[in-house]
């Protein structure tokens, strides 16, 4: 029988006294640490004399266990009494974040909280907690937690779900509103601001945000255009990714696409990898990962955390949470931190865990996974009554014993954050950084200028689309056919009453299949959404460039579209105007395609649900149609609608359509004889009807024969209220609310990206 916690718990007895304070050492200067990790060497088959990325050196391996010793114990002893201090190297960058704390109202975690699920932060955002006693009932995602990490070494935070691994790296990544988070995050005992952070730094989803089309080198090799400088060159660049793809060990399926449901491609292990390549391709200082190894078999799992080493190993501080690590994957982290319920029950290396919970009380034994053995323990304690509040204050009065603080300080940085990036560039870090010259020119925030960014987004997505025809395809045979419909529908339509109320019908419907059509857009935008909030959260590329290559992207098969829809309609209905009303016919087609992608498009980015999406847009076209001038009149609609007719997109394409169709001269749509049509009187015999007609003229004094011209397509236009607007100036208001939406995309990307829980 195990004795009771309470009776095993040290921290209950009084703590011995403190052993006197390590003397620190003198700290060598800028100049020296660039002795001591070495000049950038220029490669000599540069010709312009700049530093090639591949001869670069590297700052020597710092293993755990190896090239280190000791302070009363740590890595490789077995006591735990202490924390390693790496010898031989001088560190250069130190994070540390003391007293984090970070609350949610208990209703709103409930609902969006991380609680073990896989939603991104954009999704998980909450509203921070009040501070007056009258505020709703909050939950501690974060209670007072304080660690640090150092380059050259990673850093895990690992527990159960729902224990706040997430929530920390979102802190420590100023992925949570500022306001929010109670706290300190410094970098060299420096404050980190947004855009230093964003420009030194990279965060790696937990799902793989990837484009499937692209094959392995393409989709690095587009990173590097993003995140690497324009005045590298285009060599330099392809040696960086060539690099990379060594690095993270993905040589054998370098040519081979990324791959989805319906293509086969890389494996998982693999895909994570990519994943990674893409967010370190400018060979970034931190580096935080979101559960890096969930979903991936042991195997897999230990490559990606190797990858992980040897970026450390390349000068980076490197900072992942992770759920239940293998032996072998425990023996490559350097330090780790167990949380429970936003609390620390264990900070320290993973070697002092065995040491560490035999002090507590419960020893690990010989056969078990150290991890799986914290973790099991930890959800016992969480099951009592007690919770982990034992654990908790044992492991406080564990960390005073041992004094890590006090040790660990020793070898802290002295250089100041600007001084210790300059010199981190000299030695080939932070590729994407050239010049050193105050907190916000230290680094850019865009490696490209605009057109650039333009150029590299249209590529892209041009390739992408170009490897899934079918999608075209579908879309291009949608509009065919729909258009082979109306065309025997409505086949060679006839100058008469019936006929001019039959191409009012078709122009409506056609009008109205264009931005239908457009509906198939809806998920594209969706499926690159958090490939878009990912690349943008680092300053891949502007919004704006975004924006703007997605309508360039898609304007192509618009233009194929409106002339598939056109030659299969125009012709087969009879409409009227010749090559210049087949024309204007077919821009009209095309500004509607346009107006009609734009729509769609805005409403992806402020709705970020495909069957939401469909029904709104399905719904909102409905609207559309209904207040169009068709069904009812602009003179009929009762003035508290009418603002809904002048915002419907449908109203001026069938407007401009009817325009070209019914405003020549010379057309007549009503003659004498047929004023009787739709009408009880079109069954008289026609004597009798040109008894009447003859009537009326007497009656009118004018002369109406049976083939007199009794109403034109002016006419017909007045009939329908379509008087306001001429057909060029319906074509130009379409074609600007295909701008205005994509304006008002832009806008919603900017307010819906923050990527910052409040």
């Amino acid at each position: 029988m195990a004795r009771p916690v309470q009776d095993r718990l040290p921290f209950l007895a009084s703590p011995p006294a403190p052993p006197p304070a390590r003397e620190r050492g003198r700290n060598p200067s800028l100049a020296e640490m660039l002795r001591l990790v070495g000049a950038a060497t220029v490669d000599p088959a540069d010709d312009d004399g700049t530093a090639s990325l591949c001869s670069l050196p590297l700052p020597l391996p710092i293993t755990p266990g190896r090239d280190a010793v000791t302070t009363g114990g740590g890595v490789g002893d077995g006591d735990g009494a202490g924390a390693p201090i790496a010898m031989g190297r001088t560190v250069q960058f130190r994070l540390a974040f003391t007293s984090l704390t970070y609350s949610v109202r208990a209703k709103q975690q409930q609902r969006g909280g991380r609680a073990g699920g896989t939603m991104l932060p954009l999704q998980r955002r909450v509203t921070a907690a009040a501070p007056d006693a009258g505020a709703p009932r909050t939950r501690a995602l974060l209670d007072g937690i304080s660690g640090e990490a150092r380059d050259g070494e990673i850093l895990a935070v690992m527990g159960a779900s729902g224990s706040g691994k997430s929530t920390l790296i979102d802190a420590l990544a100023n992925r949570i509103s500022r306001d929010a988070l109670k706290g300190a995050v410094t970098l060299n005992g420096e404050p980190l601001t947004g855009n230093v952070l964003k420009s030194i730094s990279a965060y790696v989803m937990q799902d793989d945000l990837l484009f499937p089309m692209l094959t392995v080198t393409e989709t690095l090799s587009f990173a590097a255009e993003f995140r690497l400088p324009r005045a590298l060159s285009p060599a330099k660049k392809r040696a960086r990714v060539q690099a990379l793809i060594e690095q993270l060990g993905l040589r054998a399926a370098a040519d081979t696409i990324i791959g989805d449901e319906g293509h086969r491609g890389v494996s998982g292990g693999e895909r994570r990898r990519v994943s990674i390549g893409t967010d370190i391709i400018h060979d970034p200082i931190l580096l935080f990962l979101d559960e890096p190894t969930s979903g991936l078999d042991s195997t897999s799992a230990f490559m990606v955390v190797k990858v992980l080493r040897r970026i450390a190993e390349s000068g980076s501080i490197v900072i992942t949470s992770i759920h239940q690590p293998s032996q072998r994957i425990l023996g490559l982290l350097d330090r780790l931190i167990l949380l429970s319920g936003g609390r620390t029950v264990f900070s320290g290396p993973p070697s002092a865990l065995p040491s560490y919970f035999a002090e507590f009380g419960f020893p690990v034994p010989d056969d078990e996974n150290r991890a799986e053995f914290a973790l099991d323990l930890i959800r016992e304690f969480e099951s009592s009554p007690t919770g982990t509040k034992p654990l908790v204050d044992f492991y406080r009065t564990w960390q005073r014993d041992h004094h890590q603080s006090s040790q660990l300080a020793a070898a802290a940085p002295t250089v100041s954050l600007k001084e210790a990036i300059s010199a981190s560039i000299s030695r080939g870090k932070l590729v994407s950084g050239s010049d050193v010259a105050g907190e916000a020119a230290s680094v850019h925030t865009y490696a490209n200028p605009f057109w650039v960014e333009m150029k590299v987004l249209t590529k892209r997505s041009a390739i992408n689309t170009r490897r899934m025809p079918e999608l075209f395809l579908i879309r291009l045979g949608a509009v065919v056919v729909t258009g082979a419909i109306l065309a025997t529908v409505f086949f060679r339509l006839d100058q008469s009453p019936k006929g001019a109320q039959e191409r009012l019908g078709f122009f409506a419907f056609a009008m109205s299949t264009m931005f239908y059509t457009c509906a198939d857009a809806l998920p594209v935008f969706l499926q690159e959404r958090y490939v878009f909030l990912r690349e943008t959260a680092y300053g891949a590329y502007r919004r704006a460039s975004y924006v703007l290559s997605n309508a360039i992207v898609s304007f192509p098969p618009l233009v194929v579209l409106s002339l598939a829809f056109a030659f299969t309609t125009f012709f087969a209905v009879g409409l009227a105007g010749g090559v210049p009303g087949f024309a204007f016919y077919t821009l009209a087609i095309l500004a509607s395609f346009w107006a009609g992608s734009g729509f769609v498009t805005f409403l992806s980015g402020v709705i970020p649900h495909v069957m939401i999406g469909y029904t709104v847009v399905v719904a909102i076209l409905a609207y559309f149609l209904l207040f169009s001038g068709f069904f009812i009149n602009r003179d009929r609609i009762p003035s508290y609608w009418i603002w809904f007719h002048y915002l419907s997109l449908v109203k001026y394409p069938f407007e401009g359509v009817l325009q070209n169709e019914f405003g020549r001269s010379g057309e007549c749509f009503v003659r004498g004889a047929q004023i009787f049509d739709n009408s009880p009187l079109a069954a008289l015999p026609d004597a009798v009807k040109a008894r009447v007609l003859a009537s009326i003229s007497s009656a009118l004094g004018v002369g109406i024969g049976a083939d007199t011209c009794v109403v034109t397509g002016r006419g017909v236009l007045q009939q329908a209220a379509v008087t306001q607007l001429g057909k060029w100036e319906c074509l130009l208001v379409t074609v600007a609310w295909g701008f205005l939406f994509r304006i008002l995309f832009y806008f919603s990307l900017v307010l819906g990206s923050k990527n910052k829980r409040r």
